[in-house]
Formats: structure tokens, sequence, C-alpha cells
């Protein structure tokens, strides 16, 4: 048998080596990465989990968080991140109506049931004459809390109101209930103010509410307000696209909103 010499055996594990650092830097050459817009709390636990799916499809996700709802599309429209994952689809289709954004949806994400909060009564049923009711002023998740409270049989809009309900369309309202719009992240915070409040489940987690065993009244997890992955109408199509949606919809991500929330986010793919 012919053994190498030292000598050969040395030029031989520099080459691999020198080819093994080449293979490595191709792959990390290849490697895309996409600023992806959230909210703070569990929009970025999901997409932290998100990450090492999409890691091993050659994609990075670098998370840039967002304390409010209105930055998050302008910055996307700008070109600040090339993608975002905050909103339901009807906020999305309000924002591209009023500013024009060139914003498109690609994915569905989760649900954030929306539910009404209280630390003065126990159910809406015991909502006194003239209580203070806090609703987000925001135009879809303001006609979003309206609409809770007219199914829980506090209110009644006028017919066709639909998801765009503001206020001005309450019909019908028996206790005479002062309606405020408060900035929904402010919501929670309000609770020492007012008689209940309709906060958004995100900022509801945030603040340490439990949706399931704090919130009076619930929305059913089966509504039109499931969240969405928005791009640029121009970068729809790109690869990159398709990676990122294919790894939030990954069993491993269902799975993992599934025990991290239990019951209250809700997969919505």
């Amino acid at each position: 048998m012919n053994i190498p010499s030292a000598k050969i055996l040395s030029r031989r594990l520099g080459a691999a080596l020198v080819g093994a650092a080449a293979i490595a830097l191709a792959g990390a050459a290849s490697a895309e990465t996409v600023r992806v817009g959230v909210s703070a709390g569990p929009h970025a636990q999901i997409l932290d989990a998100v990450k090492p799916i999409a890691a091993k499809q050659g994609l990075e996700i670098k998370i840039v968080e967002f304390t409010d709802y209105v930055i998050p599309n302008a910055a996307l429209a700008a070109g600040e991140i090339e993608a975002n994952s905050f909103q339901h689809q009807p906020y999305l289709d309000n924002q591209v109506q009023d500013r024009g954004l060139d914003l498109v949806s690609v994915g569905k994400t989760v649900v954030f049931p929306m539910g009404i909060y209280s630390n003065k009564v126990k159910s809406l049923a015991e909502l006194p004459e003239g209580a203070t009711v806090a609703v987000p002023n925001d135009p879809t998740n303001g006609g979003r809390a309206l609409l809770l409270l007219e199914a829980e049989g506090v209110i009644k809009l006028t017919e066709g109101a639909g998801l765009k309900a503001t206020p001005i369309d309450v019909v019908e309202n028996p206790k005479n209930i002062r309606i405020v719009e408060l900035d929904a992240a402010q919501l929670p915070r309000s609770l020492g103010d007012v008689t209940a409040a309709a906060v958004n489940t995100n900022y509801a987690l945030e603040s340490g509410l439990n949706p399931l065993t704090d919130a009076i009244a619930r929305e059913s997890a089966d509504s039109p307000y499931t969240n969405i992955i928005a791009v640029r109408e121009q970068d729809k199509d790109k690869p990159w696209v398709k990676q990122l949606v294919e790894a939030y919809h990954s069993p491993e991500v269902k799975q993992f909103v599934q025990d991290k929330f239990k019951g209250s986010v809700v997969a919505g793919w």
C-alpha cells in the first residue's frame, strides 16, 4: 500500500480547508437578508420562531420592532423594510385606500381575537348607565370594537355600517354609554379611568392581561381580522417572499403558536 508523505497530506488538507472555506463563503453570499417590521409582543415572538425555519432555506430574517400601527406601513412603502407582519387585512385595505400605499398581502398569519376588559365590572351586563367604554381610534379596529359591542347587545349600529363603523353609526344605546376613542396602545393603561375598554390582543398580552381569563367579552376566532404578511407590490413575486411565507406556515411555527399562547392567539392558515 502506498502511504502518502506528510508533505502531500499537508497539501491535501490545505486544499480541503480552502475548498470548505470557499463553499462557506459562497453559502454566506447567497443567503438573502430581509427586514420584517412587527409590533412588539406576539408578532415579534412568532417571527422569532420563524427565523430558524427560514434560515434553513437560505433566508435570513432581521426583525424590526415598531410601537404603533402607522409607521410599519410607511417604512415598508419607503423601502426601509422589505415586509411587515403586524396588521389584519381590513387595516391594510384601509391604509392602501387612504394613503395610496402600493402594498399587498402575500400570506395569512394569526388571529388575535379582540377582547373587552374592565377593572370595574365583571360582565357587560353590569355596565352602569352612562358608562365610559374606550375603543381604538383607528378606523378598522374601532369598527371592530363597535361590532363586538353590538354582538354583545350593548349597542346597535346602523344597518350596513360594517367593518368601518364609527361612533356616529350607533343608533341604539340603551345604557347611554359614552364611547371614547384612544390610541390602541394606550387602551390597557386606560382601564383605571374608563368603565371598560376594547383592547387588541397583542397589546393586552404585552400589558400582562390574559385574554382567556381577564376579558369580559371576546371575539370569535372565526373573524375577518386574520393578520397578514405585507410586501411592496413590486416584490410580491420574488423568491424570498415565497420562502418567508412557507417558513411562517410551517408545522413548527403553528405548534409554537399553540404552545406559547394557548388559544389567546390562533393560527390563521
